[in-house]
């Protein structure tokens, strides 16, 4: 799997909400100011030809659907930030977090409670 640009992803969120959908949808989806019908259009063929959106066509128009998953994109995104930022290390990570987003006491209690559960599931 490849890093997605800002751009992409932006495109790839509104897909993976709507999906399928054509360009003038992925548009409306979008935040304003909203960009020019050709940049989405660009944007959307690059993901093509990345291996992340489909497409039927409908005469000369076309409608797009995803190809991974926000699921599995979000796992590569995560798992290349632990590596790149936090030395393949989930405790340095969730540390990290937890110091720089204040948690309270009871999100810090619910991640304790969900860790649990987790361990209790492997064998």
């Amino acid at each position: 799997m490849r890093d997605l640009t800002k751009a992409e992803e932006q495109i790839m969120q509104v897909l993976w909400t709507i999906e399928p959908a054509f360009v003038k949808e992925v548009i409306a989806g979008l935040p304003s100011p909203k960009p020019a019908y050709s940049t989405v259009s660009t944007i959307i063929r690059i993901l093509e030809s990345k291996g992340f959106i489909g497409h039927e066509a409908f005469g000369t128009t076309h409608r797009y659907h995803t190809l991974v998953s926000k699921d599995d994109y979000s796992h590569f995104s995560m798992k290349k930030m632990l590596e790149n930022y936090f030395d393949g290390s989930l405790k340095q990570m969730v540390s990290f977090f937890s110091r720089k987003e204040s948690l309270t006491i009871k999100e810090m209690d619910d991640l304790l409670k969900m860790m649990e559960n987790i361990k209790k599931e492997k064998p």
